[in-house]
């Protein structure tokens, strides 16, 4: 049984996804990835919405990463660990290049797949009580480039080593001063300020806004030569291969500090 759903609802131009799965935090399954690439995909092509808010449900978290309870059975092969990484990808990539500016809303944890996704809005807005974490050091996996070319264009090489080499956690001071959060709300009406500023954008001339959007992707883009790229992805095959991919499954599985060998 699929665990966790996508929800839409549009009201005032207003697109509005709400990732709900909250007695796992939010985990991403990839069954949601994929409903969400679906469901940015269909919004991209509609012209009756100005603005997309991704948010996730219950307030105490926005995404807590991907679901590590599936990737012994749904990435684990070289054939599953694409298809899975293909599904991640097009989600992310379908907010970037979606042609409506997103908006992501962040309270409580933030981890992993959480960061990817809230990287791939072009506002991110956080509660006071919001957490990030980028942990995949911790459990023995790559990170595509893509996701990567991503992290580094927001935050710079400098901030980007950190989050990715420590794998510690970043309160949400901390995030806005790397560049991880726009903003931090710390007002007790958080939902009441997060609106306000909604708002604004989304009373903004739609045209404009796409035109922004568009130009300020063009200008971040990096070309990668084809020959880095593949070493990269290479590199990052050779994690989901690895004898401390397994490990890190089963630490985080027995809540226990994963033993890597390096192999």
């Amino acid at each position: 049984m699929t665990v966790g759903r996508i929800d839409l609802q549009v009201t005032d131009r207003v697109a509005r996804i709400s990732i709900n799965n909250p007695s796992r935090h939010n985990a991403m399954s990839l069954a949601m990835w994929c409903q969400l690439g679906d469901l940015v995909s269909r919004l991209d092509a509609r012209t009756d919405i100005n603005l997309i808010v991704l948010r996730g449900e219950g307030g105490r978290a926005f995404v807590s990463g991907a679901d590590i309870a599936e990737f012994q059975a749904l990435r684990s092969s070289d054939e599953a660990v694409m298809a899975y990484d293909e599904a991640v990808d097009r989600a992310q990539s379908g907010l970037q290049n979606c042609r409506h500016p997103v908006i992501a809303v962040i309270e409580g944890y933030c981890f992993g797949g959480g960061i990817g996704l809230a990287l791939s809005c072009d506002l991110r807005y956080a509660a006071a009580n919001a957490r990030f974490r980028m942990p995949a050091a911790r459990l023995g996996l790559g990170y595509a480039l893509s996701g990567m070319q991503r992290a580094v264009s927001i935050l710079g090489a400098a901030q980007a080593t950190e989050l990715f080499l420590s794998a510690r956690d970043y309160d949400s001071v901390e995030a806005a001063q790397s560049g991880l959060v726009h903003r931090v709300l710390r007002g007790e009406g958080f939902d009441e300020e997060v609106e306000t500023l909604i708002s604004r954008v989304a009373a903004n001339a739609p045209l404009s806004l796409r035109a922004a959007k568009s130009a300020i992707r063009a200008a971040a883009q990096v070309e990668v030569p084809a020959v880095a790229a593949a070493a990269i992805a290479q590199q990052v095959e050779l994690c989901f291969r690895s004898a401390d991919y397994v490990e890190g499954r089963q630490a985080f599985a027995e809540r226990r500090e994963p033993r890597f060998q390096g192999r």
